[in-house]
């Protein structure tokens, strides 16, 4: 599965795909259908003009620089008067951004290229130019194939995220996730230590070495079945329940996990200094904050905490 072209050396879109005339016949086609795609701006001008001179060529150099995120449409407003009438343009240069078919934004005046080049960025934030790689979608694409249960096809995407950005969080992140998920605890470990050190609080990260540390623990327990024995041979064990809490988790039985630490506290909410909340804690930052078993733990630990 190839998701990202590590040979494509495009340019970008043309310049003049990316800047044209309109007239008031075309201005719906040029401007407004095609603001549905990605944003227009569209540059009032005259001849006699003299700002509107300084302000066009700055213009196109930024549209130019932008690559096909944004397109650039000049009106002639001696020639189509038109439609800067029905939008009440009374001096020029005038330019309005155009998206979804809609004026969102815009300025009057020959502002300088910083001003212009702000403006653009703004407005262009979210877009993703023509050939160039949408790192967010792929990103979403690897958790949706991960959370599917395929750990070695989300690997395989998230490495070739990497191989585009080597320094992507969330990449690192979650191909580490991955080798957790297969159980290559060391291969997991090496993955994360690649994050940078003022990035470890990153919550993905954070999840990732939850789950690493709960795995590591549940390595040095028995088998679940001596581990429910114990339990039920002496309900106040509360190490015993606490180590079958474990190696519940391990297991990836979230929900029975829970249970036997929400026993716990309801017994006993000071024992090993807390330790049950805390380790539950712990489960609901490895399992992330939106996740089912997570959600409806956290409630039946506050029903019992605050009731």
């Amino acid at each position: 599965m190839t998701i990202i072209d590590q040979g494509n050396g495009a340019a970008g879109p043309a310049a003049a795909d990316l800047i044209k005339d309109t007239t008031t016949q075309t201005f719906v086609k040029d401007v407004i259908e095609e603001s549905k795609r990605q944003p227009v701006l569209i540059d009032f001008w005259a001849e006699w003009c003299g700002p509107c001179r300084q302000l066009t060529p700055v213009l196109e150099k930024v549209v130019k620089a932008a690559k096909g995120k944004v397109k650039l449409v000049k009106m002639n407003i001696d020639q189509h008067p038109a439609i800067p009438g029905q939008m009440g343009i009374q001096s020029i240069p005038a330019v309005i951004a155009f998206v979804n078919g809609q004026p969102a934004d815009g300025f009057m005046g020959a502002v300088p290229e910083s001003q212009v080049n702000a403006f653009i960025e703004r407005l262009t934030k979210d877009v993703t130019a023509p050939g160039e790689v949408n790192i967010a979608e792929i990103l979403q694409e690897a958790e949706a194939v991960l959370a599917e249960g395929d750990a070695a096809a989300a690997a395989q995407i998230y490495a070739e995220v990497l191989q585009h950005d080597s320094t992507n969080i969330a990449a690192l992140a979650g191909l580490a996730k991955c080798y957790v998920t297969s159980g290559a605890m060391e291969q997991a470990k090496q993955t994360l230590a690649m994050v940078p050190e003022s990035k470890r609080n990153d919550a993905a990260v954070k999840a990732v070495q939850a789950a690493i540390d709960l795995a590591e623990q549940a390595e040095s327990l028995g088998p679940v079945a001596e581990l429910e024995q114990k339990v039920a041979a002496n309900p106040l064990d509360h190490q015993a329940r606490f180590d079958l809490a474990t190696a519940l988790n391990a297991q990836g039985n979230r929900a029975a996990a829970t249970e036997q630490l929400l026993e716990i506290v309801r017994r006993d909410r000071k024992w090993n200094d807390d330790g049950a909340r805390k380790q539950l804690v712990q489960f609901f930052e490895a399992w992330g904050g939106a996740d089912d078993a997570t959600v409806e733990g956290r409630k039946r630990l506050s029903t019992i905490l605050f009731s």
